[in-house]
């Protein structure tokens, strides 16, 4: 700025200098309103707030008479002549995107509005972070109402990221394109999104962003079945939103944990989470997040057929929405009033509400809640006998469905379908989808049986002095019980006796029945479901009597390298894929006694009984070669799957699992930054062997080529 022979005040002075000049004659026409000293021309108009546009201040207030004109010239003057000699304040964006942010929660309208100021604001005094932040929360808002406008914001805060101090606000960039792809169905490229969000926050320690993109990430996950995964993301999430003082951010996590039960099943455990949010959420005056959990609430209800419940809840979200102008949330509304209609056998008037829900539904682009309309229209019209119309409607959702891999939905609408092609007469249709319904049930099963066997299960803490006297209330309860149980036990007794017999045959069924279910649970909880090899829990269990026997053994694990560019290319069922047919080629070589596992992601274990470094060695070379010969033409066209491996063996005395892993993982990460495709071995440091030790504790067997080329 230059201030040669001139008044000079920064351009953050000059905002706040011109916004306080058009207080003082606003207040002045407020007091008298017989003589205007100002008016604002009407011609020019603003979606926004006039009062923050001080690159048009000249035009939108004219002076109406001469002595106003002095009146205007003398305050102007002055004002700023008192503001020149002031030290430079914060940018006068900050504010405005300060109280966008604060505003998504209750009113989204207003937020909204206080973006568009901020990017007035920047247009005089631009600062690159500052509108990034604007242009994010404007795509947010916009994302559920125009996706056009939504993906024009996203362009114009990607072209500013090279200019930005802050790294992590691309993390809000990648966040929001995530939000736009799930809004209008495509979870596929919101998945990637949302990781590559997670990724970057992650890298420039931004507590903030990670959240977020942690946050939509989990909610996702939910809607696609993964709820070990998405719950560990949403605690993730709001610890970070605790720790940084977010209430009004940890509450709205809160609220998508219970959906995430509600999805579960657990409908009681989500009612009472919803029960409280609303509390919580009326307190705070957080009315459009008010609104959303009075859904979610309702769709509670619904799961547990409390349909007046229900109803109330659907209706004071829908007048909320409309209070807000929010045409999606009333569609959401309107959809949940009409499937409690469908349920309590009024299906005109389920096909009169779904008529307004579509309507609604046409201001905004969310592909899942037109499915979910077609979906209820769908059960109303085979209600009303009108089964090729309810097909065409029921198709229409799955589609949608299939596209979001929405696995609650998914399952729903195969039902519906396969009893609208029995009613048709198309047995061979209606068997396919009870079949794909079974399918997609069992599949959901499966989930939450690893999210309750794996101890992935999450727990949250909102209210621990809460829960703490809720706990010292069931407990007390539970004692008088337990002494009613025991006066009732008393009187019954000469009955019991009598029962004895039946009730011990009942019992040895219900022990067989048990025993076979724990079985089949047993082997789901050590089986890895997508490469049918053992899991970590089975393999370690198993290698534990091994290390207490106190015989040699040795202990690879094994990597695939470059494994992430395979799924970002080619897409997880792909990569899937390739991850079947090594664990395939690792399987056939680990013959008995040697046995398999997979640790996670791309990772593998084996465990050879009896083996020392330099066999160990000799076999993990040729396991090597072995998988080289993978057709893998179908993914990578230059080269080979490749994999690199880690060796170790066990100590005569004292070895533990814990220390044969970090050994073998040690080796595992030296061959990766060896060049990748070789094999790598590290020895416990006070073991004695005939292999070499060099001084950082890398072994290498001797005669064996423990190095491959790349």
């Amino acid at each position: 700025m230059s201030c040669k022979g001139k008044l000079c005040i920064p351009a953050a002075q000059t905002c706040r200098v011109i916004s306080a000049v058009r207080t003082v004659f606003e207040a002045a026409n407020g007091m008298r309103r017989d003589w205007p000293i100002l008016t604002v021309d009407p011609k020019i108009t603003s979606r926004y707030h006039p009062r923050a546009f001080p690159s048009r201040f000249s035009r939108l207030l004219r002076p109406t008479r001469p002595f106003s004109a002095l009146l205007y010239s003398l305050t102007l003057a002055t004002v700023m002549f008192a503001s020149a000699g002031h030290t430079a304040e914060p940018h006068p964006a900050k504010e405005w995107v300060d109280r966008s942010a604060a505003q998504v929660r209750t009113d989204p309208t207003e937020s909204a509005r206080a973006a568009g100021v901020a990017l007035d604001l920047l247009a005089v005094h631009p600062n690159a972070d500052l509108e990034i932040e604007a242009r994010t929360l404007l795509c947010d808002h916009l994302s559920e109402r125009d996706e056009a406008a939504a993906k024009a914001e996203v362009a114009r805060a990607r072209a500013l990221l090279p200019q930005a101090k802050r790294e992590g606000l691309e993390s809000g960039v990648l966040t929001c394109e995530g939000t736009i792809a799930e809004t209008a169905g495509d979870n596929g490229a919101a998945r990637d999104y949302y990781d590559r969000a997670v990724a970057v926050a992650t890298k420039a320690n931004d507590t903030k962003s990670l959240a977020g993109a942690l946050y939509a990430r989990g909610y996702l996950l939910g809607v696609q079945g993964e709820f070990a995964i998405g719950l560990g993301d949403l605690k993730r999430a709001q610890a970070l939103y605790d720790a940084a003082g977010l209430n009004d951010y940890s509450l709205t996590t809160l609220n998508s944990i219970a959906i995430l039960y509600n999805r579960m099943g657990d409908y009681e455990q989500a009612r009472h989470i919803y029960e409280r949010a609303v509390r919580a959420q009326e307190a705070a005056g957080m009315t459009r997040e008010l609104g959303v959990t009075l859904h979610n609430l309702g769709r509670a209800h619904e799961n547990l057929s409390e349909w007046e419940a229900a109803r109330a809840a659907f209706s004071r979200s829908y007048e909320l929405s409309r209070e807000l102008k929010y045409p999606r949330g009333e569609a959401y509304a309107v959809r949940g009033l009409a499937a409690i209609a469908n349920a309590t056998g009024d299906p005109n008037d389920a096909l009169s509400l779904l008529e307004r829900a579509a309507e609604l539904q046409k201001q905004t682009p969310d592909a899942r809640l037109y499915a979910q309309i077609q979906l209820a229209r769908g059960a109303a019209l085979h209600q009303t006998n009108r089964p090729n119309d309810a097909a065409s409607a029921l198709r229409e959702a799955l589609q949608v469905f299939q596209t979001t891999e929405s696995m609650i939905e998914l399952r729903a609408t195969y039902a519906a379908l396969a009893s609208v092609e029995a009613e048709l007469g198309n047995w061979r249709e209606a068997y396919k989808y009870r079949s794909l319904a079974q399918e997609t049930s069992e599949r959901m099963l499966r989930n939450q049986l690893d999210q309750r066997f794996t101890s992935l299960k999450v727990e949250f803490d909102t209210a621990a002095k809460e829960k703490e006297n809720e706990l010292l209330l069931r407990e007390n309860e539970a004692n008088q019980n337990a002494l009613e149980q025991e006066r009732r036990a008393s009187r019954l007794l000469a009955i019991v006796i009598g029962l004895t017999v039946i009730l011990a045959g009942l019992l040895g069924v219900l022990a067989i029945h048990q025993w076979r279910t724990t079985r089949r649970m047993h082997t789901l909880a050590m089986t890895d479901e997508l490469t049918g090899v053992p899991n970590r829990r089975a393999v370690l269990s198993k290698l534990e009597p091994v290390l207490v026997g106190g015989g040699p053994c040795a202990l690879l694990i094994v990597d695939i390298d470059h494994f992430k560019s395979i799924n970002d290319q080619h897409g997880h069922a792909e990569g899937d894929e390739a991850l079947k047919l090594v664990a395939r080629q690792l399987r056939a070589f680990a013959a008995e006694p040697a046995f398999i596992g997979r640790l996670g992601g791309e990772e593998f274990v084996i465990v050879l009984p009896g083996a020392d470094l330099e066999r160990a060695m000799r076999d993990a070379d040729q396991l090597r070669e072995s998988v080289m010969t993978i057709d893998s033409r179908r993914w990578l066209k230059d080269r080979r799957i490749t994999v690199s491996i880690g060796v170790t063996t066990s100590k005569a005395h004292g070895d533990t699992l814990s220390t044969m892993l970090q050994r073998a993982d040690a080796a595992l990460y030296e061959a990766k930054r060896s060049g990748r495709n070789c094999v790598k071995a590290q020895l416990a440091p006070s073991e004695n062997s005939s292999s070499s030790q060099d001084a950082n504790g890398w072994a290498y067997a001797a005669g064996t080529n423990s190095e491959a080329a790349s």
